[in-house]
């Protein structure tokens, strides 16, 4: 007698491969039968506690996703339905260099001022842990015990591991300070960690050069984990910056997975396939690479992101004074409207493009849904004056949407063969980036019935067997016997992202159930009050 039997159901076993009807067994958590054509062989059908007619759904194995930023959401929110809602099973956190382990007390309190706008400034939390360990078995104890809403994978942050070795100062690394990074990368990758992430547009992490990554990346290899660079540009030059995590990840024998990969801004419109083609060549060469995308055109980071790189230097109170002393304001401001920081890839900044999504102070509410250049022209300034005050007066705790993508590059991107799906998705703030509530319910609606970029079966593949193979999950990302029983039913007719960017926390169409550990979390359209997630560690090479 198993625990569950999910009947008449269309299988998409995430292959890739075509489609079948079967009756599938669940028990203790794993898929324990599938038989197919059930019901049409008159075959002697799984017996259960619980039988779940699926006439008309989809099973697929449960999604992936390759770049969350849900490190302190997890333990925030019991019912995280931003993802589970979307049938997603798993989140790769620890993303763009930055996140909360390792610290030391030092390194906490600058970790949380810097990324504030992508996490909220933690208040609400206990940060009982300073390891990765640590970090892993807080999500493994979630709520009272009972675990967390997803199962999370965490990438260990170059960015955090630097503040503790070298902090904020731009300049390399002493032999003892590398010696130090090496062993906290290597003491992460033991406790669990999957790979190594960095956040090259943002401080401290992209103070560090190419030679210093690679003697990481290598430590990263020896553990059978991977790198996960956002890398040194998506604009200007942004072609560069991906051969050079090619290059860099091929001298340190360290497989690679591009973050975002995305190709933005009016200097890269039509070049995603120039992107496709350099990755084509590594992996011929046998480069070991994937990349993840959004299915949006739009961006999302912090206003503070934007500033030049040498403004940043020294961390959040020394950025602050920087805007406050008006020569240097004046400075950054050259950088970001003519030269083209860093920070916002060499590209001149186009304030129409920059959208207000969140702010920290609640005061400044007003500013949300605007780009700086509307408000600009609400008070009568230039758009500059209005940015440098909102950094301010926010405390540098504002998010952005960046509207500088292009629907070509996306499209041919998002239908590569090394493809997979992460939602890149913040949570705070007043008006979010559609993609943290629609990102997988938007792949099967729009790209796959809508408009056809994808089919069915690859698509599921690409949110499904292909991450959890860059995972090294040898029993997830697949329907098989043996199989843990992390699963996603859905309708293809309907399936749908609610979000938009007009009302970004809708929730999703068409996804009726997903399980966790073969737990329903979503049962007939209502997120459960089942904890069933935990901390997926690293499986050794």
């Amino acid at each position: 007698m198993m625990d569950l039997v999910v009947r008449d159901v269309e299988v998409v076993d995430g292959s890739g491969g075509p489609s079948y009807r079967a009756d599938v067994g669940i028990e203790g958590g794993r898929i324990t039968a599938i038989v197919q054509e059930a019901a049409a062989a008159g075959c002697l059908r799984p017996v259960a506690r619980r039988v779940l007619d699926a006439e008309g759904l989809v099973l697929s194995p449960g999604f992936i996703d390759m770049h969350a930023h849900s490190d302190l959401a997890l333990l925030r929110d019991p019912d995280h339905s931003a993802k589970v809602a979307q049938g997603v099973t798993l989140e790769v956190i620890g993303q763009d260099g930055l996140s909360y382990a390792p610290v030391d007390d030092r390194t906490l309190a600058e970790v949380r001022r810097a990324i504030t706008g992508w996490n909220g400034n933690g208040d609400d939390i206990d940060f009982s842990w300073r390891s990765v360990g640590e970090y892993l078995d807080r999500l493994d104890h979630g709520f009272d015990g009972e675990g967390i809403a997803v199962n999370a994978a965490y990438l260990i942050p170059q960015g955090s591991v630097r503040m503790l070795a070298v902090g904020w100062d731009d300049r390399a690394a002493t032999p003892q300070e590398l010696d130090r990074m090496r062993q906290l990368i290597a003491d992460g990758m033991r406790e669990g960690a999957v790979g190594m992430s960095s956040g090259l547009t943002y401080t401290p992490g992209m103070y560090a050069k190419d030679s210093e990554l690679t003697e990481l990346c290598r430590v990263v290899a020896e553990f059978g984990g991977y790198y996960c660079p956002h890398h040194r540009s998506y604009g200007a030059g942004a072609l560069d910056a991906y051969r050079e995590m090619v290059e860099l990840t091929r001298e340190a024998g360290c497989p690679l997975h591009l973050a975002h990969a995305t190709m933005n801004f009016g200097v890269n419109k039509g070049r995603g396939p120039e992107l496709l083609a350099l990755v084509d060549r590594a992996l011929a060469a046998g480069g070991d690479i994937s990349l993840d995308t959004y299915p949006y055109t739009p961006g999302c980071t912090t206003l503070v992101a934007m500033l030049p790189s040498w403004a940043s230097e020294g961390g959040p109170e020394a950025i602050l004074a920087r805007l406050r002393e008006e020569e240097t304001a004046e400075k950054i401001r050259h950088h970001m409207e003519v030269v083209g920081a860093d920070g916002c890839h060499g590209v001149p900044i186009e304030w129409d493009t920059i959208e207000i999504s969140g702010v920290a102070d609640p005061a400044l509410a007003a500013y949300v849904g605007r780009t700086v250049q509307e408000s600009a022209d609400a008070r009568g300034e230039a758009p500059w004056v209005t940015a440098r005050r909102l950094l301010l007066d926010d405390g540098l705790g504002s998010t952005i949407l960046q509207h500088v993508g292009h629907e070509e590059n996306v499209q041919a991107i998002m239908r590569h063969r090394v493809h997979t799906g992460g939602s890149d998705g913040i949570l705070r703030g007043d008006k979010p980036h559609p993609r943290a509530y629609g990102t997988f319910p938007q792949y099967l609606g729009r790209y796959v019935r809508e408009l056809g970029v994808l089919g069915l079966e690859e698509c599921v593949a690409h949110l499904t067997s292909r991450p959890a193979a860059r995972l090294r999950l040898p029993d997830r990302g697949l329907v098989r016997e043996g199989y843990r029983a992390d699963l996603v039913l859905f309708d293809p007719a309907t399936v749908a992202a609610g979000s938009t960017f007009e009302d970004p926390r809708t929730l999703p169409t068409g996804i009726p159930y997903v399980l966790i550990d073969g737990r329903f979390v979503v049962e007939d359209g209502r997120r459960t009050d089942v904890l069933a997630g935990r901390a997926v560690r690293r499986t050794a090479p």
